[in-house]
């Protein structure tokens, strides 16, 4: 299976708020809190380890 960049960053994206909707229909916290930190923090990890990912598999094909 090929992934192109944005496929991947869909996926990615798409994890990001399958994760956020879970936290606010599980009333976990505020609302307010989950959206102001919660969402991008989850963002920045996700775009952090997407790039670590990358950057690993173009050293293990290399």
């Amino acid at each position: 299976m090929e992934f192109s960049l944005p496929v991947s960053l869909g996926v990615l994206l798409a994890v990001i708020v399958v994760g956020v909707a879970g936290l606010v229909g599980g009333d976990m916290m505020p609302l307010r809190t989950t959206l102001m930190m919660v969402a991008p923090s989850m963002a920045v990890f996700g775009l952090l380890a997407f790039g670590l990912g990358v950057k690993h598999g173009e050293f293990r094909t290399a």
